[in-house]
């Protein structure tokens, strides 16, 4: 009997030990919140890390989409320009009307353009395609502008020195003026 009655006697102490230790346990429940706002914090910079790994292997998986676009050597360049109207409905244009300009083929890093320059002062510049060996230039008037003006050239008459064809101007869509384009190597 009196082993158990030591035995019972060591015991006690133990069972008030482990029942009153809420301070232990609520510092237990604490770190381990802690630990599981740690835990989740590092799981989304992990997701961060893994879409910006994603990111920079699409980025060097892909080509540069961007092609330099230019005027094939025999077109770009300057030229001497002569207009001619050749048919107009138009007050601000009369058949027969003729006009001596420069034209310049040119082209900024992402597409073709047409200059028209008359004394050293840019006049005009169209936005300009090369397709089956034809030369189509364009311009429009802003939504601003008073006038709405619609100009396209197409040259499809193309040789080493010399390049041919029309332009058609249309006014505010109620008149229409076509001329003749001549276009000569200048020898500057």
């Amino acid at each position: 009997m009196l082993k158990n009655t030591l035995f019972i006697l060591l015991a006690i102490p133990f069972f008030f030990i482990s029942c009153n230790d809420k301070e232990k346990e609520n510092s237990l429940i604490s770190r381990e919140q802690q630990l599981l706002q740690k835990e989740k914090l590092f799981a989304q910079k992990e997701s961060e890390y893994q879409a910006l790994l994603k990111m920079r292997d699409s980025i060097f998986s892909k080509k540069d989409s961007v092609t330099i676009v230019m005027w094939p050597a025999e077109i770009s360049g300057d030229w001497t320009g002569k207009v001619i109207c050749t048919e107009s409905n138009c007050s601000d244009y009369v058949v027969g009307d003729q006009r001596i300009d420069t034209w310049e083929f040119d082209s900024d890093s992402t597409q073709l353009v047409g200059k028209i320059i008359n004394n050293n002062n840019l006049v005009r510049l169209y936005a300009g395609k090369f397709d089956h060996n034809e030369i189509k230039l364009n311009f429009k008037t802003d939504s601003t502008a008073k006038k709405k003006v619609e100009m396209n050239v197409l040259l499809n008459d193309i040789s080493d020195n010399k390049i041919r064809g029309t332009r058609t101007v249309t006014v505010d869509n109620n008149c229409l003026a076509k001329f003749s384009v001549e276009l000569v190597r200048s020898t500057k």
